[in-house]
């Protein structure tokens, strides 16, 4: 069994000694690795970018018993399954549904072992004009989740968040964060045995769709006079779709319960960004849309007293769960100084031109 698309094992292109890139592109969130051999998978949003990258690793590393894809798209269902016939990948299974609806969901839970929850509205603008579907979704489909998976008694659910959702300033970010809330608290809802909910948060995703980095190779390939640059002075953390599929494999390995996961990853500022992809084309300053930030979060200052270092990751934990935290230390994670945020502007792992250029071969390879 195979894919046409096999999962890469390192987000870098092979290089010289003397090309050697910075050490921290080398981190690809392998290990540890969740055994999803025989087991039932559900991916809620398994046609986005995320949720196909996940499915189309996952078919080819492990022989899962079902793994489902549940959506609300079925061109988008058909199309994909196309990639994935019924002969090679007899697990695949294809559920049209929507978050919002909780029967449906219950429905799609009977004996799954692994919900990874990447349903969501993801586009800032959109959701600022339409804000109740935006609540519906990624608000109230959060509580469905989390309902369906108690009362199937689903033993591991990890969410997907963002780095919008810390210290929001828009209405996706505050629906991602209250989402994280509830996949939190929900450790606190599933009982003695019950289901371990955990949350993943990282930043842009280098190619998904909505990234500005396709959106730049476009505008160079159509030949246009200037591409867009709303401040120079923005930065963005960044991950590769094959890192981040990594990290929800080792995060749902990890997983105690409660956790926020946030992975190391390197930042860069857009503008450097747009040089590197299209060196040759001038900027025009645009200025910041409403509800964008200058710099992205992952660790808040108030979320860093209760959170934990290792060492690819940072997990921000309860702060009602010491015995949590306890157990982190025990293992050898690092307590953090006072005063610790994790973000773009100030993060040491930063992309220039020649480490970007690596990242995007992984990327688009």
């Amino acid at each position: 069994m195979s894919l046409s698309i096999a999962p890469k094992t390192s987000p870098l292109p092979s290089l010289s000694p003397e090309e050697a890139l910075p050490g921290f592109l080398a981190r690809d969130f392998l290990s540890p690795r969740i055994d999803l051999n025989d087991k039932i998978v559900l991916v809620t949003g398994g046609t986005g970018s995320f949720g196909r990258r996940f499915i189309e690793m996952v078919a080819a590393e492990f022989k899962p018993r079902k793994l489902i894809v549940f959506s609300r798209d079925e061109l988008k269902q058909y199309e994909m399954a196309q990639d994935f016939p019924a002969d090679r990948f007899p697990f695949m299974r294809w559920f049209i549904g929507d978050v919002r609806d909780q029967a449906r969901l219950e429905m799609a839970m009977r004996d799954v072992d692994v919900v990874v929850h990447a349903a969501a509205m993801k586009h800032v603008t959109i959701a600022e004009y339409n804000p109740m579907e935006c609540i519906k979704t990624n608000v109230f489909g959060a509580e469905n989740i989390v309902n369906a998976a108690i009362k199937r008694r689903v033993p591991r659910i990890i969410a997907l968040s963002t780095d919008k959702a810390a210290s929001p300033i828009n209405l996706y970010g505050a629906s991602k964060l209250a989402s994280d809330k509830i996949f939190v608290a929900a450790n606190n809802l599933s009982g003695e045995g019950g289901p371990t909910f955990s949350v993943v948060r990282y930043g842009n995703v280098v190619g998904s769709r909505g990234s500005v980095v396709p959106f730049f190779r476009k505008l160079a390939r159509e030949g246009a006079s200037s591409l867009p640059i709303t401040d120079e002075r923005m930065t963005r953390f960044w991950i590769t779709l094959t890192q981040g599929v990594n990290f929800v494999l080792s995060s749902l390995e990890m997983q105690k319960g409660g956790e926020i996961f946030v992975p190391k990853i390197p930042s860069m500022r857009t503008v450097d960004l747009a040089k590197t992809l299209a060196p040759n084309i001038p900027h025009t300053v645009v200025g910041i849309r409403p509800g964008e930030k200058l710099h992205e979060t992952m660790v808040p200052e108030d979320d860093g007293r209760s959170t934990v270092e290792l060492e690819d990751r940072y997990a921000i934990l309860p702060s009602d769960t010491p015995r949590l935290r306890e157990a982190y230390l025990a293992a050898g994670a690092r307590p953090l100084p006072d005063g610790f945020t994790y973000a773009s502007h100030t993060n040491p792992e930063r992309l220039d031109a020649r480490a970007l250029q690596g990242v995007l071969s992984a990327a688009f390879a």
